[in-house]
This record gives structure tokens, sequence and C-alpha cells, in this order.
């Protein structure tokens, strides 16, 4: 398969892997906790990897910007999840994401994008949009879901330049998991003043779970970033929004609406504009 179908494709595959850890994440009891877990496990299960990829030289700026950018983002998603509901967070901040990323690509690293690859972009952040249309969400979820959404878009495209200024992607990828990692547990041990060791241990096995997919997940759309750019390949990952709506239906038995539906098929029809050649 060719770079140009194959980076894509990873990242598709990647957006319905990120909707299942982070319908893990909001089914937990402690979010905190959670989130510590899978992060502490994906640093735990590429540890030995260290020994085996070349030092990042490179990208140590791009590392030590993304941790940083990471805990962020990961402690406004624990508290867009702690004052919302799934399906009504997790659209806004996805939504936010493919917009912003487009954004600093092209605006600050002058990455190139087709009119058709735009309208995608577009199409696929406006839907993920009307699919919040009718459900509540209050202003301190939602400042924490649009900060969760630019975070995301911050990390993207640093860890986009990251991957390709390293050695091999496979460094980049494992130096990021095991850096964040411990940066996450850290930074939640100390928000909860050691709570979340306690807590930890009545949800470590779906966190582990979950911290096997976030390093397949993360590691497919960085792998894919390696091959192609950033803008268009960010926006795709989006379509793991049709796989958050399924779990969030048939798991989490939240209710279907009109806008959902019709967000979907927006999702999918950006998604094609970005694929057609």
């Amino acid at each position: 398969m060719s770079p140009e179908a194959l980076a894509p494709a990873m990242m598709i595959a990647s957006g319905s892997i990120h909707a299942m850890v982070n319908a893990i994440l909001k089914g937990g009891k402690d979010k905190m906790a959670g989130r510590a877990v899978i992060d502490g496990s994906s640093a735990v299960l590429l540890l030995p990897a260290l020994l085996f990829v070349p030092l990042p030289h490179g990208a140590w700026g791009w590392l030590a910007a993304t941790a940083v950018i990471h805990c962020v983002y990961l402690y406004a998603l624990v508290r867009a999840f702690e004052t919302s509901d799934f399906s009504a967070a997790y659209p806004i901040l996805r939504g936010t994401a493919p917009l912003v990323t487009a954004a600093l690509a092209i605006g600050v690293f002058g990455e190139a994008a087709s009119a058709r690859e735009l309208a995608g972009i577009a199409a696929i952040g406006g839907a993920m949009f009307v699919m919040v249309a009718g459900r509540h969400i209050g202003r301190a979820g939602l400042g924490w879901a649009l900060l969760t959404g630019m975070m995301v878009a911050a990390y993207t495209v640093v860890d986009a330049q990251g991957v390709r200024a390293a050695p091999t992607p496979l460094s980049f990828i494992v130096w990021m998991f095991v850096l964040m990692g411990s940066a996450t547990v850290t930074m939640f041990a100390l928000v909860s003043r050691g709570r979340i060791f306690a807590s930890a241990r009545t949800q470590w096995r779906a966190g582990a779970v979950a911290g096997a997919l976030s390093i397949l997940t993360y590691g497919l759309a960085l792998s894919a970033f390696a091959l192609g750019p950033t803008a268009p390949l960010a926006a795709l990952r989006e379509t793991g929004m049709v796989t958050a709506l399924l779990i969030a239906t048939f798991v989490l038995k939240e209710r279907v609406t009109a806008g959902r539906a019709v967000g979907v098929l927006g999702i999918l029809g950006g998604a094609l504009l970005i694929l057609t050649r």
C-alpha cells in the first residue's frame, strides 16, 4: 500500500480506537485515577523499548513541549468528563481540534492543503458541533471541552513536527509515551494529594487495557504524520466520532438525536472530501 493510502487508513483506525479509550475513561468512577492508570500503563508497557530505539536527537524540544501540553490536555479532559455527558463533551473537544490544527499547521508551519481538503476539514469540525445541538452542557463543561480541543490541536501539531525530526518515528513514539506517562501520573498524584492511588486499585484492569489501546491509537496517528500532511490527517482522525456515537448509544445508553445522525453524515462527507483524489 502506498504512503498516500496507508496514512489515511492508519488515521481512521486511530480515531476509532481513540473513541474506545475515552469511553473507558468516561465509564470509570474516578476520572483522574483512570487517566493516571491509562498513561502510567502505556509508559510501563513501552519502558523496555527504550533499550532498543535510538535517542530522539533533534526532537528533545518537541518532546518537552508535548509533555507540558499533554498535562494541560489531560487535566482539561478529566474535568470535561466530570462535568458533562460523554456525548456532549466529546464532539465539542474533537470538533474544535481539526479546525485549530489546520490553522496552526497551515498558518504557522506553512504546510500545504488543497481547497478540497480544507472543505473536508471544515465539514468534519462543523458536523461535530451539529451533534451537540440540543444537548445541555454547562459553562464549566463547555470551557473545559474547548480547552481540551485546543490542547489536542497543539499537541497534534507539535507531535507531527517531532516525529519528523526524530531519527525514527518509533524513537519519538516510545520516548513520548514514557515521558508523558511519567508526567501525567506525577501531575494527578499531586493534584489529588495521592488519592488516585487508592482509587486506581479498583479500576486498574480497564485502565491497563485502555493504556495498551492508547499506544495503538496514537502510535498509528504519529506513524501517519510521518508519512503525510498534518491538517487533513488530523481531521480524518475525527471520524472516530462515529465509533464514539455507537458507544454512547449502545454501551452508555445515551439517546441518539436527529442532530447526531446528521453530524455523522457530515463527518463521513468531510472524510470523503479529504480522501478523494
